[in-house]
């Protein structure tokens, strides 16, 4: 079971080393770098730089905000820094963003994105080999790249390409092109992962490995998991108001809630949201127990499911030594590991 987490978006250029080597220390695989506020390449770079052992991935470029080459180039860059420990995932984002954050065109995200990572790919095996960069597709055309502007190739394989999304249409595209897939927490419940995210994934007899973001609270004893609640609560009803991430909630019976809480967001009601994830619905949402419980819990519902899972670190770094046996325990398949 890979075991992954995510830096805080939030993280200043100047705290990426230190974060990066606690999170490396608890015992992760993998630390995902999100794009919201920082540049995800250069959170990359010194992601890299300050780690030995993990993976970087970044989880997820904006890939319509920038060319193929600028993000292929960037890729190949982190890859040859890492010795093969970059990974490059990709995603849309949202109409909203696209066209109003970063002032781009929106089409057809699905055709565009499976466009995207033909031409990555193109500009990777052109970058590789030397040849020729001949690339047309239904957005993306590429046809001059001189030796000038080659960076030559890898001592390792080019990185691998990951996707993430919600809506079945995206599962398909990942299933068809990506190495990896990144379950997006609204979809990370294992009734919703079965019914609705693999299925789509599968062409041909194969998926890519899967990565599933479930919602969890959990800390060293119950009154740490009961403080815990509140904050996952909050978290989710906002995600939920989303129609888009509304699938898993169809799923799992709870439409009326998706239906008020979308509401409840458009008169601006963003107070009360939080309210209408009662107790009884937050237990279905997520896996809540401590620090001991969660190995054999996660195992139980995630183990037959997906290849790896995302997790929290700690707030509090006290708790690091117990996470980090906690880690040890999960990767074991669910045994308490002294």
């Amino acid at each position: 079971m890979e075991l992954v987490t995510s830096l805080p978006a939030d993280t200043p250029l100047r705290l990426v080393a230190e974060r990066v080597r606690r999170i490396e220390a608890l015992g992760f695989d993998t630390v995902h770098i999100s794009e919201t506020v920082r540049d995800p390449f250069a959170v990359a770079a010194l992601a890299v730089e300050h780690s030995s052992t993990l993976t970087v991935r970044t989880s997820m470029v904006v890939a319509f905000a920038r060319s193929p080459m600028v993000t292929a180039l960037a890729a190949w860059d982190l890859a040859d820094f890492s010795g093969g420990r970059f990974q490059l995932g990709l995603a849309t984002q949202v109409r909203g963003n696209i066209v109003g954050r970063y002032s781009m065109p929106w089409t057809d995200p699905v055709a565009q994105l499976r466009d995207y990572v033909g031409a990555v790919r193109a500009i990777f095996a052109a970058f590789q080999s030397g040849s020729a960069l001949d690339y047309k597709g239904t957005h993306y055309t590429f046809n001059r790249l001189q030796p000038y502007f080659n960076p030559g190739p890898l001592d390792v394989k080019p990185p691998e390409i990951w996707t993430g999304g919600v809506n079945a249409r995206m599962c398909a595209l990942a299933g068809e092109v990506a190495d990896g897939f990144v379950a997006h927490p609204t979809s990370a419940h294992p009734k919703v992962l079965a019914e609705k995210i693999i299925p789509a994934l599968e062409r041909d007899g194969r998926r890519p490995r899967l990565i599933a973001v479930p919602k969890t609270i959990t800390g060293r004893d119950a009154a740490a998991v009961a403080a815990a609640r509140e904050p996952v609560r909050k978290e989710l009803a906002f995600l939920y108001s989303t129609p888009a991430y509304r699938v898993a909630l169809d799923v799992l019976g709870l439409t009326e809630v998706g239906e008020r809480l979308t509401a409840m967001a458009r008169t601006g009601d963003w107070a009360d949201l939080a309210a209408v994830l009662t107790e009884d619905v937050l237990d279905i949402l997520a896996t809540q127990c401590t620090y001991t419980e969660l190995p054999a819990m996660l195992n139980a519902k995630y183990g037959e499911l997906c290849d790896g899972i995302a997790l929290a670190v700690p707030t509090d770094p006290a708790d690091d030594n117990d996470f980090r046996m906690m880690c040890r325990a999960l990767r074991a398949g669910g045994s308490s590991v002294e």
